[in-house]
Formats: C-alpha cells, structure tokens, sequence
C-alpha cells in the first residue's frame, strides 16, 4: 500500500519521507518486524518504542512513525500520537473492518468474560450465524478458537482479528474492553453497537492510581458506543451514564427504575432462574451458571441483546441453553464427597461474589485458596484478606503470579488485613498449597481455588511455567485414589 493512502486519517505534526513509497506491512515491535515494513513507535507501559528505532531500521524498516524526531537518519513521520496512528493506519492496512462489523465492548472490573460468552451464544443461538469474540480466555472467530494473551489486545491485532472475522462471515464480534486499552488507545477508532457496563472494583490502581481515573477510563467507552446498558446497581454507573453520547439502557436488580430488572430471583447450586421485567414484557429466564453474579450478567448480555434488536421472548428462552466459561466457577470433578471450584477472582468484589456463590449451595465448610499477583496494586491485597477471611471458613494463603516481586512480601501484605485469630494456612508453593487443600477438605465442604481460573501458567520472576489448576487436581488423586 503506498503511505499516502495508509496515512489517511493521521494527525501528522511533520513528513520526513516520500509519500509515494512502497509500504509492505505494519509493525510495532521490532522482534518481529520484515524488512520492507513500516515501524511505529508507541510508549508501551514497560517500554519506549522510540529507543528500538535504530534496531528497526536496521532490520529493513522503510520509515518510522513516532512522536520525536529519530537519531539517525531514516525517513519518518511525525505525528502527536503514535498509538492512534498505529490504530488508524491498521485499519486502514486491513480495509477498516470494523466499519463491517456490530461490535459489542463489555468493560468492567469483573463479569467481562462471562458476559461477552453470552452475547456470543445468544447472538449466535438467535441468528445461526458465527460470532467473533475477543477476551481474556480466547480468541474465537465462530466455533475456531486462538491463544489470547491479554484483555484486549494492540490495536494492530485487533484490527487484524477483525479483518479476520469479516473474512470468515462474522456480523457480529463481543469483546472484552479492559480500562488499558481504553486509556492506551487500543480500540481508537471503533465505534462500537454497543458498550456495556458491569461495575468497578479496586484493581489496577498501580497504573490508574485512584479509582476515580479507573472509572472515567472505563468511561471512555461510551463516547465511543452508538448505545449503552449500564448496571445502575453499581455506585460509578453515573459516571458511565454521564460519558455517554448514545442511547443509555439500564439494568438492575435493585433499583426498580432500571429498563430491565431482575425479579423473583432463585438461586441454585448449578444454575440461577428469575423474572426479566421490561415495560410491557415479564420473562423467565434461566442460566446454568451458579451466584447472585450470574443474575448480573445475564441481564448485561440480555440488554446488549436488546439494544441490537432481538426480542427479549427469544433472548430468554436462548439463555438457558448457555453453559458457563472456562475459570469462572467452574466444577472440577473429584472422585469425593466435596467440591472443588476453580474461579478467576482476583479482585476483592471478585472473591467475595464467588465465595457469596459459594454459601449458597454448599452442605459443610467453604475452603478458599488464593494469592495476590505481583508486580500489581499492592493496596488491594489487605482488602482480598479480609473479604476471604470474613466470609470464609478457612484460608490456604499461596502464590498467585509472583512475577518480580518475592512471594513472601506479597503473602504478609495479604495478611495483614487477615485477624490473627481467623483460621489459616500458609503454603507459598502453589502446588504444594492446593495438594495440602484437597488432602484437608471434608465431605460436604467446597474448596475455592481462587485467581488463576482459566489460565495455564504461573509467572515467576519473567518466566511463564506450565500450570494448570485441573491438572493439579487430577495428579494429587491419581497419587491418592
């Protein structure tokens, strides 16, 4: 594609390059970047690109676009800011996909996961047609799932997936918008069918630093949406109701003013059902997914199904034939008379919904085991102690990913907010702590292993090694029958 037409949309500040070159692919990172490409340089949060300009001309970038002028000698552009034009050239390189496609962004502290799933099943239960979907636990373009590696992925590669989606008959894509690419400008450029709003919770406050920044980052989404369903049960759904420049549909289960409300609530052990009132319509709707939560999300999914023009008769009926997500409450089978539950709550809203999840079923004591991530808020790990140990039975205090951090500093931050009196354990080894856990369980209690959830791996220091919790599992009584 020659760079005039790729530059398209850009701000530039200044040219340094011949506007009719050739340009033979985009690339933000030098690892892998082919000769013949055009390198941007973006400020990552670990990184600079600006300092790997050098390396990138060197392996056959034919110009750079940045933010200051580079140190050698290259031609350049120089815009204001180089992650919206890393989005705006890659949409442009793949044909502005977006523009083809009804994407629906879910953000929020917990529940993005879930959520997306299920507007993926009902969208695609309610048309018989394939559903991209972009999260934390997969990529999937249909039923064909790919590796994800975060929330939301760079620009360049969301653009690519969606380029990817159009190609294989997506109308539709769900994808988890985190609060980072809202604020570093990932999905610039998108305008969305639908932003939905779950709620907020401490998290991510090393890089945010307060809750209000959370929020109005979160917020960034609705000015970007053609409509909104927000949770008004949630204390900052005003400030999401505020950002937005759309139509705003609400949803709740305590406030009655909501658009939609959840009444005659039951909860089960494998599975919720309750009334969907709207004005004029009252619907059962049943969801096998366990928790007051599971409530929340079905009605997050049901008004983004709404807000795209389905019936709520059918949505309803759709929902009880969706399942639950890989690492959220999810049953690992034991060949015992308790439970084991595997979840990803990481947050202290998070832990406390899966373990309130958790008492509603359960015949004996509720067991959780969990850690804290390293290298992240510090602040919120008192506040996970407490919330597991005020609604807890007993705690298996362990490692999470300790990345950098060592693993003891970040167990005694959690117990500090833990009474000294509250029964416990502390195993630092993960594997070891889980094994401890199973060995000790009772019949009729429920074992919460708390923070991985769908994930593979443990991160200690840089290194990623191969953890999966199910296998952990299947290992003690394959040695224990």
């Amino acid at each position: 594609m020659i760079l005039k037409d790729l530059l398209g949309k850009v701000n530039i500040v200044n040219t340094e390059a011949n506007m009719a070159m050739e340009i033979h692919g985009i690339s933000f990172d030098t690892r892998t970047l082919k000769a013949g490409e055009l390198f941007v340089a973006i400020r990552g949060y670990q990184s600079d690109g600006h300092e790997y300009i050098q390396q990138a001309v060197e392996k056959g970038a034919i110009c750079i676009i940045c933010e200051q002028p580079p140190d050698i000698a290259t031609p350049y552009i120089l815009v204001e800011n180089a992650r919206k034009a890393l989005a705006e050239v890659s949409a442009k390189w793949f044909d502005e996909p977006a523009l083809k496609l009804k994407i629906i962004g879910v953000t929020g502290t917990n529940g993005k996961t879930t959520v997306t799933s299920l507007i993926k099943n009902v969208i695609e239960k309610c048309t018989g047609g394939a559903v991209g979907l972009i999260g934390t636990n997969a990529v999937m373009i249909g039923q064909k799932a790919l590796p994800a590696e975060r929330t939301t992925p760079e620009s360049y590669e969301i653009q690519q997936l969606l380029a990817q989606m159009v190609d294989e008959g997506c109308e539709y894509v769900a994808m988890e918008v985190s609060s980072h690419a809202l604020h570093l400008d990932r999905v610039h450029g998108i305008a969305f069918a639908v932003g939905v709003y779950t709620n907020l919770s401490q998290d991510h406050l090393d890089f945010h630093g307060t809750m209000e920044n959370y929020a109005k980052a979160k917020a960034a989404l609705f000015a970007i949406s053609k409509a909104a369903a927000i949770n008004i049960d949630d204390e900052y759904a005003q400030i999401m109701i505020d950002n937005a420049v759309c139509p705003v549909m609400t949803y709740a289960i305590d406030n009655g003013d909501a658009d939609l409300v959840a009444k005659s609530i039951k909860l089960h052990a494998e599975k919720v059902d309750f009334c969907a009132l709207t004005i004029g319509h009252l619907h059962r709707v049943e969801l096998n997914i366990p928790g007051m939560i599971s409530v929340y999300n079905a009605l997050a999914a049901m008004s983004a199904a709404l807000l795209l023009g389905f019936d709520i008769e059918t949505v309803s009926m759709v929902m009880k034939t969706c399942g639950g997500v890989k690492g959220r409450a999810e049953i690992v089978p034991v060949p015992r008379d308790f439970t084991v539950m595997i979840d990803y709550a990481h947050t202290p809203d998070a832990l406390e919904n899966i373990i309130k999840t958790v008492r509603e079923f359960t015949r004996g004591r509720v067991l959780t085991l969990f850690g804290c991530g390293g290298d992240r808020d510090r602040e919120k790990r008192p506040l996970m102690g407490a919330v597991a140990a005020k609604m807890s039975d007993f705690l298996i205090i362990t490692s999470d990913n300790p990345r950098t951090e060592v693993p003891d500093a970040i167990i005694n931050d959690i117990l500090a907010g833990i009474d000294k009196k509250t029964p416990k354990r502390v195993i630092e080894n993960r594997r070891e702590a889980i094994h401890w856990a199973l060995e000790n369980a009772q019949s009729g209690d429920v074992l919460i292993l708390a923070g991985k959830g769908h994930e593979t791996y443990q991160i200690l220091g840089n290194e990623k090694t191969h953890f999966d919790e199910r296998e952990i599992v299947a290992e003690y009584f394959e040695n224990n029958p």
